[in-house]
């Protein structure tokens, strides 16, 4: 099949009220990213020509969210919550001229894998109407699916089934997909005559059956159907993400050396034989290539860290920092949107930001590029094979020429030429004798000050 002609509708309609929270559900985050993006990067593995994600309560949020992971991406607001059916009506002046297959997806199901998709759209040769179903191990109040055979009968609710027809454990996901203009044709003849009221999409099925249309199931892991309601789901979902996120890592062959303490994002990608140590987060847009090495309790976030770097232990990388080849960054070093390049070394207690340092420069203990001035950031540049005292401040905008030093303990307000040394510091004075004055002139003042508050 020509995965061009897929459609993609995503429902993001619902406010999600057991959650508690002003923020729409399908915008608490996941792997540090919203949950509509895992379904969105789902549904991408399809090669969509065209995603509708169907909004309802914080619809301009949720539509920023959305064309933050794809600016293509068109969004349709569904005013009132009527049921699955009419929210995928609303797609329906988008799409019920597009060619090709249509498949649903939902907002608050994150986990959907791309190859169980892959195989809904290998079943739509022997079906008009494909859903996803699973074998739950406690059905409760799913939507079951009443079978004959290989055909697909109809899907009863909940609500609506039968003790008999709630026997039943293979359950609705939800996801289905069919040819674009009979899913919109069938989803217009769904009617709201059942328990809740509400336009079930799950009536295409009968309806489908009623024409005289053949309907299918594709069965995928319990796991993959997981939905978010409480945030209770949701800290099971986040457990669940880092889990896979893990098991994937080190079946790249990436080391983890406590894996159970290692947080992922969704867009994380660490290479071949990069080692990762514990208590390490990484936030969203982190790329660590091949041989790299990250060390406990760093954070990262918007960062490039290159083949042979090492990272930590306690660093923090910033978004917009970038490490080339051998880097060094140590502990409690905090880098922010500056580039290092290949072989510096930023040993401990360090601070860049807004910089860039040339290759083979050292930048000693205490290290601050002092950027901001209250109202603009100002830039710093380093070249190559400089030297940077401990304790040097950087007052941006400033530059610091090849091959030259600053001595240790100096404020650089002006630019230093290459191979030049720099001292910006006060004069030192020395006067013998005085520590031992000051100190008997202060444990006297002590001393009277206790006797005179003693009674």
């Amino acid at each position: 099949m020509d995965r061009a002609t897929v459609s993609l509708i995503v429902l993001a309609a619902g406010q999600g009220t057991r959650m508690n929270s002003d923020l729409p559900k399908v915008l608490h985050p996941l792997g540090a990213a919203p949950m509509l993006h895992h379904a969105l990067r789902a549904g991408q593995s399809l090669e969509p020509e065209r995603v509708v994600v169907v909004a309802g309560h914080g619809a301009e949020a949720v539509a920023k969210a959305a064309r933050a992971f794809d600016e293509s991406i068109e969004v349709v607001v569904q005013a009132e919550q009527l049921g699955t059916a009419h929210a995928v009506a609303q797609a329906a002046p988008l799409l019920a001229d597009a060619p090709g297959e249509a498949v649903v997806l939902y907002g608050d199901t994150p986990f959907i894998r791309p190859e169980t998709l892959e195989r809904m759209l290998d079943l739509r040769s022997r079906h008009a109407v494909v859903v996803l179903g699973f074998e739950a191990a406690d059905p409760g109040r799913y939507g079951r699916l009443v079978t004959q055979g290989e055909e697909l009968d109809r899907i009863v609710e909940w609500k609506d089934a039968t003790d008999e027809e709630r026997t039943i454990s293979l359950c609705n996901s939800g996801v289905i997909c069919a040819e674009a203009g009979l899913l919109f044709a069938l989803v217009a003849d769904v009617g709201n005559a059942n328990a809740a009221g509400e336009y079930y999409l799950t009536d295409v099925v009968a309806l489908a059956r009623a024409r005289g249309l053949s309907a299918g199931v594709a069965i995928c892991d319990e796991a993959e159907t997981l939905g978010v309601n409480t945030r209770a789901q949701l800290a099971a979902a986040e457990a669940e993400f880092q889990k896979r996120a893990r098991t994937a890592a080190l079946e790249d062959g990436v080391t983890l050396t406590a894996p159970d303490t290692v947080f992922f994002a969704l867009d994380t990608f660490v290479g071949r034989d990069a080692i990762v140590g514990p208590n390490v987060v990484f936030g969203p847009g982190v790329t660590v290539e091949s041989g790299a090495e990250i060390r406990a309790f760093c954070h990262l976030e918007g960062c490039h860290i290159s083949r042979g770097a090492t990272v930590g232990p306690f660093a923090r990388l910033r978004p917009g920092a970038e490490l080339a080849e051998d880097v060094h960054v140590g502990n409690f070093v905090e880098i922010k949107n500056a580039v290092l390049d290949e072989g510096v070394k930023v040993g401990h207690l360090t601070y860049l930001g807004d910089a860039h340092v040339g290759e083979h420069t050292n930048i000693g203990a205490g290290t601050v590029t002092c950027n901001y001035d209250g109202v603009m950031k100002h830039r710093t540049e380093i070249g190559a094979h400089a030297f940077i005292g401990s304790d040097t401040m950087l007052v941006a905008p400033v530059t610091v020429g090849a091959h030259a030093m600053t001595a240790s303990g100096s404020v650089i307000t002006e630019n230093v030429p290459a191979e030049a040394l720099a001292l910006g510091r006060a004069r030192q004075v020395t006067k013998p004798g005085m520590a031992t004055r000051l100190m008997e002139m202060f444990r006297a003042a002590k001393a009277a000050k206790k006797k005179k508050e003693t009674p």
